[in-house]
């Protein structure tokens, strides 16, 4: 699992995952917060990032700003992919599929608010939160809070 993927590549993955499963929600929240907690563990578990982009602390918790913008326009309603979009499960490799399965199956059925309040506990976001939308959480921090909560 070295391949490094660029981030819409990844969120789009979680937006075709839950297209696929009946009754799955995905709103612009609910992604942000799943592009930190598999940004997070895949740090932990390999020691190298997911993908290239920052995370920054902004008020409703962990966001990547080129995703958050990509779908901003959906509100609070859940994200999709276009229909012309050519995104293909096979833009993922099989290793870095099933992560993001686990990760999915891990925080998937939580919903937006409750991931929300969840990364506002967590030290990343909390050590770098100070109302500002630029600042950045350091992947060397992610790595180091998700390697101290592994289990």
């Amino acid at each position: 699992m070295s391949t490094q993927y660029g981030v819409m590549t990844i969120a789009k993955w979680f937006i075709a995952w839950a297209e696929e499963e009946e009754g799955a929600d995905l709103s612009n929240l609910k992604l942000q917060k799943l592009l930190y907690y598999a940004q997070g563990h895949h740090l932990a578990a390999t020691g190298s990032p997911l993908f290239r982009e920052e995370i920054q602390a902004w008020s409703h918790g962990p966001v990547v700003p080129t995703v958050y913008h990509e779908f901003k326009h959906y509100g609070s309603h859940d994200v999709a992919l276009e229909p012309d979009d050519p995104f293909d499960f096979e833009d993922v490799d099989e290793d870095t599929a099933e992560f993001l399965s686990k990760v999915w199956n891990t925080y998937g059925g939580y919903a937006a608010w409750r991931l929300r309040n969840m990364t506002h506990d967590e030290r990343p976001w909390k050590d770098h939160f100070s109302g500002q939308r630029s600042v950045v959480i350091p992947k060397s921090e992610l790595k180091q809070y998700f390697e101290s909560v592994r289990r």
